[in-house]
């Protein structure tokens, strides 16, 4: 089985489909990023669903990358008698969804041979399958697709096969397109005029990236890779384009990160403005607005691509899961958690764009964020599940309190800075109350650092973002003294873990990897506190850990030197950006403050589309 470092993505800004380094794509879900999986074999074996294309009888490619800017990947083989270049790629979603695989003869001549298994409803449901004058077409319940190419084909075994013979300059294309079984068959595309179009949407939209410097490349790749996960319909992105890819070969910690998570909104939106992407920036963030529109109360950490707010968790027990670990897990049951935090990255999130909004701009969702901030009033003294989701006993986590500290914080700011209605006093009050509380409670003298929850001597990664979110400045001695703690205690390897596993509050079985997020924001703690040498060398360790083509997953296992859990993983992305723009420009900024101002005269400065703060939620 390949391993997760193995994988490249494409995707069409719906859905997405990982393609193996031995030419064969293991996951893909259809129409959306949340649908079921007609290619499983990620999860599984083959059987579960796959599409094969490369020499025959060769294991992996000699070598493979994207095409420069852009997301189409090229991935070649060199063998005896010839060589070939299989370019795959997904055009941007129009009326139907379309996977196109070009294989063009470099050198002499190679035999070729290509397996497509479609197994809809994550590898369970065998299509019935009929050949046509193009190609074949597949249909089994709301589920149809075609397969459309001038290669020969036949089935075997429930398989549809190709053998065949590519010399030097020729370009054999497969087009696989899938639509509603209700629906005609989609109209057909042209693949190589659809490859240029391919490119040129890439090549324009990287060209507003705004990033300079060394960290250009690796940057620009995760934007690309961020914009691949992105929804178009809602502007909603997604934390990764997989489920129940584990945290630890073999246990059971997996889970389905095809969905949206409100943890990610700050820095989302501080690393698309900072890059020149403000219409993202702006799409997400009426994403966010509706998908909290609603009763305060009832806020959740996490939500569908389309701000859906029920997403039942169910095992999939037909797949054996990645490497034998199982369960295999369909949605998320950690989305109506308490997690008291997630109020502060919302109201943290809107203080950004607020900041970055024309002078002038209606903030149209400024009832919702009072009612936000009511409703934090009378709850955040609760204990809750925190950050990272715990399925053990709640309790009074500091990243929690913190996070409730920046609610009240930025709620007064508007208040007092932007001349926005409502209790300023009321609301420093509160700040300055949750402020004493946390330092009275959340830190631990005798270790001389913060601790993960009241009453507790454990330590946590989320403890580094105090500085970041201005709860203390970075210079403050508890801040050194917290960095310090965690750079001892809770590393392996020299990178940073989220939590230590084995004392069993989090209510799981099993271990997981290092925590690449975590890291960076280890890179962001080491710069504010004056360490820069430090930062810059562990940033520079972290780009070592990116696979081939530049993509990250969650997690890093320091033992096997492998790549662990879901992928690409955004919360893995985002950070990267942060962290380079900060090196670039050496410096650190509040997690409510814009990074910069943009350098081409035409995106005028770092500001949301006024239309988008002038947007209406709900």
């Amino acid at each position: 089985m390949a391993g997760i470092e193995d994988y490249a993505i494409i995707g069409d800004l719906n859905t997405a489909a990982l393609v193996a380094r031995n030419g064969s794509i293991d996951w893909m879900c259809l129409p959306r990023f949340d649908s079921p999986a007609c290619f499983a074999a990620l999860l599984d074996t083959a059987e579960a669903g796959r599409w094969l294309l490369a020499p025959a009888d060769v294991e992996n490619c000699t070598r493979r990358r994207y095409r420069p800017d852009t997301l189409i990947l090229e991935t070649e083989w060199e063998v005896d008698g010839g060589a070939v270049r299989v370019t795959d790629f997904m055009p941007v979603r129009d009326d139907a969804v379309d996977l196109v695989r070009i294989v063009e003869g470099l050198a002499g001549e190679v035999a070729m041979a290509m397996e497509l298994v479609l197994r809809f409803d994550y590898g369970r449901v065998v299509p019935w399958v009929r050949h046509t004058r193009h190609g074949i077409s597949a249909v089994a319940g709301p589920d149809s697709a075609y397969l459309t190419t001038p290669a020969p084909l036949r089935g075997e075994d429930r398989r549809t096969l190709s053998e065949f013979t590519v010399r030097a300059g020729e370009r054999i294309p497969f087009v696989l397109r899938w639509a509603p079984s209700h629906q005609r068959e989609p109209r057909r595309i042209e693949p190589e005029r659809a490859l240029e179009a391919t490119t040129s949407f890439w090549l324009q939209w990287i060209a507003r990236s705004e990033m300079e410097g060394k960290y250009k490349e690796p940057v620009e790749r995760s934007l690309i890779t961020l914009k691949a996960l992105t929804y178009a319909p809602t502007g909603g992105i997604v934390a990764a384009a997989t489920t129940s890819l584990p945290e630890q070969i073999g246990g059971t910690r997996n889970w389905d990160y095809r969905y949206c998570w409100l943890r990610d909104a700050t820095l989302t939106l501080q690393s698309l403005l900072a890059a020149g992407y403000t219409q993202e920036a702006a799409a997400w963030r009426d994403w966010l607005l509706r998908a909290v529109a609603g009763d305060p109360s009832e806020l959740q950490i996490v939500y569908g691509l389309d701000g859906a707010r029920r997403l039942p968790e169910y095992e999939v027990p037909w797949l054996a899961g990645y490497e034998g670990s199982k369960p295999v897990r369909i949605g998320n049951a950690a989305a109506p958690q308490l997690q008291l935090d997630v109020w502060g990255e919302v109201l943290d999130g809107l203080s950004l764009t607020r900041a970055a909004s024309p002078p002038g701009t209606v903030d149209n969702s400024w009832d919702i964020q009072v009612a936000l901030m009511e409703y934090l009033e009378g709850a955040w003294n609760q204990p809750d599940n925190g950050l990272w989701e715990v399925r053990g006993p709640r309790q009074h986590f500091t990243h929690s309190k913190v996070m409730a500290w920046v609610a009240a914080d930025r709620m007064v700011k508007a208040v007092r800075t932007f001349g926005l209605p409502g209790p300023g006093d009321r609301w420093a009050a509160l700040r300055d109350q949750i402020h004493s509380d946390v330092m009275t409670h959340g830190f631990n003298d005798e270790l001389n650092t913060f601790v993960q929850a009241y009453g507790s001597k454990e330590l946590d990664a989320s403890l580094l973002l105090i500085p970041r979110v201005g709860f203390l400045p970075h210079r403050h001695a508890r801040v050194a003294g917290t960095v310090k703690a965690i750079q001892e205690r809770l590393t392996d390897d020299g990178l940073v873990m989220r939590y230590r596993t084995e004392s069993g509050h989090d209510g799981l079985p099993g271990d997981e990897g290092v925590f690449l997020a975590c890291s960076f924001w280890l890179v962001d703690a080491l710069l504010g506190i004056g360490h820069a040498g430090q930062a810059t060398a562990l940033f520079e360790r972290l780009l070592t850990l990116r696979n081939d083509v530049g993509l990250l997953s969650e997690e890093w296992d320091p033992r096997t030197q492998r790549q662990l859990g879901n992928t690409p993983q955004a919360f893995s992305h985002f950070p990267l950006i942060h962290c380079a723009l900060q090196l670039h420009h050496g410096t650190t900024h509040d997690s409510d403050t814009p990074l910069r101002r943009p350098k081409h005269p035409e995106h005028g400065t770092d500001q949301l589309p006024k239309e988008a703060g002038e947007h209406a939620p709900g």
